[in-house]
């Protein structure tokens, strides 16, 4: 992949950056990245409409021809649909004409796609097909002879499917999704998505933080045994557990897996000498039947979060599996997404196994409950911060290489801030 030098691939602002990076690099992150609004703007044009894999919705979710999806990537309006071919369309959600928005509802099944403030009407595609008068009314109005309605199609976007997961991107010298992402990331997306899927459950929620503190929250597996009290009071997640961070061998160190193996626990005195609070609760979990589960697969992974550049992760805990993505909505605002993942082939017990198990980490859970919180903070706490005001970022070191013995290091965060800095010009 070749991204922008300069930003002189995709734009001739020679006032671009603004502010000059720490010379530390990525163990220094400035706080005004999170607010400054230039910044966002720039996001939006260098990544969000840059030569990067954006996900959009699981293939699953258009089973039959007609189905159609909503989605976004960065702050534009994406409908994904399945045409009468049966093959998969992307397109701006974004009439041609006035510019409102051709699909409201979050998902559907339609014959065309028609925008209800001048019934312009599109296929599956994004042809356009038809509008209202087009030739006027009693010989008058209408639009002029030279209209060309091929000119006036939805804009389409370039996609890839990969292990049932739809992805778009605006550019088409986006490099090969398998690429880009890298052999480890895709080994271990074939192992998540292995069998056919089945939709448990869906929900959104609004975070009040910028999107990149999300992004190095589901890197941060520093903070995962410490803030989530949770997990470690009851051994789903420890750092005294077999584990480590596995950093992609793609050409761009940007995404990374975290996993933990909960039949490895040996308990640490660290724990316990550093005055850790999450060591110090010696609580029963009432309903205990939330913590069975199954071995799932024989590598013997029970704790997996890979986070894919800039927006998806993927976690599997115990055995529940979920897709969660995120999208900024403002400079201190991001959505999140979540949808919780079962296999057709199972059992009843083991969906509602995994159901159960959902509500640890979903809106109604602890996990996100947290991470909601602790990014505001951070949101917060940053605020009115000077050009000198930085993040550290070196627990581990100040490498981005892979960490197969130990999660207590940011080294994933770090691979993500060098993705972000290359894209955006802070270099």
């Amino acid at each position: 992949m070749a991204p922008p030098k300069n930003l002189g691939e995709f734009s001739m602002d020679q006032n671009w950056p603004p502010f000059a990076w720490p010379s530390e690099g990525v163990t220094r992150i400035p706080f005004k990245i999170f607010a400054d609004p230039d910044v966002y703007q720039k996001e939006q044009e260098l990544i969000f409409r840059g030569p990067i894999w954006n996900f959009l919705c699981l293939e699953l979710e258009l089973k039959t021809p007609g189905d159609y999806k909503v989605s976004s990537i960065g702050d534009t309006p994406i409908v994904v649909t399945k045409d009468r071919d049966g093959d998969i369309n992307a397109m701006v959600n974004r009439c041609a004409h006035k510019g409102a928005l051709v699909c409201h509802k979050e998902k559907g099944n339609v014959k065309n796609l028609s925008c209800v403030y001048h019934s312009w009407t599109y296929d599956l595609k994004g042809k356009l097909i038809g509008l209202a008068f087009q030739n006027g009314l009693r010989g008058q109005g209408g639009m002029p002879e030279d209209f060309d309605p091929e000119k006036h199609n939805l804009k389409s976007i370039k996609t890839a499917i990969f292990a049932g997961m739809i992805f778009g991107t605006f550019q088409e010298n986006t490099p090969d999704i398998e690429e880009f992402f890298g052999k480890k990331m895709c080994d271990t997306l074939r192992r998540n998505f292995s069998r056919p899927l089945k939709l448990l459950g869906s929900h959104s929620q609004v975070i009040h933080n910028n999107w990149k503190l999300y992004a190095e929250n589901v890197r941060d597996s520093y903070h995962a045994t410490l803030l989530h009290t949770f997990y470690t009071t009851f051994n789903i997640n420890r750092l005294d557990m077999d584990g480590g961070i596995r950093i992609t061998d793609a050409a761009k160190p940007w995404h990374h897996l975290s996993f933990a193996k909960k039949a490895t626990l040996n308990r640490s005195e660290e724990y316990q000498d550093s005055k850790v609070h999450s060591a110090n609760y010696n609580s029963e979990l009432e309903g205990a039947e939330l913590l069975h589960a199954w071995d799932e697969f024989d590598d013997g992974i029970t704790h997996s979060i890979q986070a894919l550049f800039p927006t998806l992760a993927i976690q599997f805990t115990l055995n529940s599996l979920a897709v969660r993505w995120f999208t900024p909505r403002s400079i201190d605002e991001t959505e999140l997404f979540w949808m919780y993942l079962g296999y057709e082939d199972d059992t009843e017990e083991q969906s509602k196994m995994r159901i159960r198990q959902s509500n640890l980490t979903g809106a109604a859970g602890l996990v996100s409950l947290e991470d909601g919180c602790i990014n505001e903070f951070v949101q917060r706490g940053s605020k009115g911060a000077g050009q000198s005001a930085n993040a550290f970022i070196e627990m581990g070191g100040t490498s981005v290489e892979s960490s197969e013995g130990s999660r207590a290091t940011e080294v994933a965060i770090r691979g993500f801030w060098q993705g972000y800095r290359e894209i955006m010009g802070f270099v």
